[in-house]
């Protein structure tokens, strides 16, 4: 599922060797020892304070989605030092124009689409208690924040411009979710690719997963669930979905659709609390895109994906002159 690539073309491009240099071996690992001990520095005052009740929680899953961009940017400055930095994160080209903002529209709507559709899923299986009629759980929360106060709209219209409005996440969390992907997708992906596209974007997922594990061993998206159970969850989850932003970077030539689509998937994912039943408790390790029965429509398309060719990554535009600098 490779391709031949031209003398010339950037280094960020996959490339079609049967198996990784020694050079791309070391800077990989050096990548990943920076993300994974950056990630664990940030969540520390987590960790010496009250975890996910420290007044400082609501800043450290932001900081911590830096880590992985801060971890590319030292290998490319100080290790590999590519005459085009921006191409080998897959910042630039934006081009052919057309097919990148294709796949950043597709960016947007699929993760979105994949998360609203686990709700059904997981309500069809018995693992998601929804109220997709009263909205009760939303409702309740609506009436304990108003108080005596009288909603000026019904819970019904208020909920389709909660949907409509999850578009505008894409680009509110655009900058953190960039800060993510420049690492996974713009540089990490493209190194693992002469392995093959699935076996790179298994490993992928599996680093990625395990990257989370300084919030999830908190108790962090899966609060009813052991650590371990946490982690391989978070990990089961994160090759099916990174497995869809990685088609878009592959496909896309460029990391910014699947920025868009990670600051999507963000924005969509506490919708369930929309649709949830009132008093009813929610299991994240088995209901909502968290859980396997949010991990079936993902798998599905994942599939569809591979039986079509899809992962197979699109040659890049020629280069600038290296003394561009780009």
């Amino acid at each position: 599922m490779t391709v031949e690539i031209p003398p010339g073309s950037d280094s960020s491009a996959p490339r079609s060797e049967a198996r990784m240099n020694s050079r791309d071996l070391r800077s990989v690992g050096v990548f990943i020892a920076l993300a994974f001990a950056l990630s664990w520095l940030v969540a520390l005052p987590l960790w010496l304070g009250d975890g996910l009740a420290d007044p400082w929680f609501p800043f450290v899953p932001v900081a911590m989605m830096m880590t992985p961009a801060v971890a590319a940017l030292v290998v490319v400055r100080f290790a590999e030092r590519p005459p085009r930095k921006a191409w080998t994160l897959g910042l630039w080209p934006l081009k052919p124009v057309p097919r990148v903002l294709g796949y950043g529209a597709l960016g947007i709507v699929v993760p979105i689409a994949l998360v609203l559709v686990a709700l059904p899923v997981g309500a069809l299986l018995g693992v998601y208690p929804a109220d997709f009629v009263n909205f009760s759980a939303f409702q309740q929360a609506l009436d304990e924040q108003a108080g005596a106060v009288e909603l000026p709209i019904p819970v019904g219209p208020l909920i389709a411009i909660q949907l409509a409005v999850l578009p505008l996440g894409a680009f509110l969390n655009l900058i953190p979710a960039l800060g993510e992907e420049l690492g996974w997708r713009g540089w990490l992906l493209p190194k693992l690719m002469p392995l093959g596209a699935l076996p790179a974007l298994l490993i992928m997922g599996v680093i990625w997963g395990c990257w989370h594990a300084p919030l999830i061993l908190l108790g962090y998206n899966y609060p009813d669930a052991p650590g371990w159970l946490g982690v391989a969850a978070m990990i089961g989850m994160c090759v099916l979905i990174g497995a869809v932003f990685g088609w878009l970077r592959l496909r896309s030539g460029s990391v910014w659709p699947a920025a868009l689509a990670h600051a999507a998937f963000n924005a969509a994912g506490g919708s369930y609390l929309l649709f949830a039943e009132a008093g009813e408790h929610i299991d994240t390790t088995q209901a909502t895109i968290l859980g396997w029965s949010g991990w079936i429509v993902p798998l599905v398309l994942v599939v569809v994906l591979i039986a079509t060719g899809r992962f197979a990554p699109v040659e890049p535009p020629p280069g600038p002159p290296a003394s561009d600098g780009a």
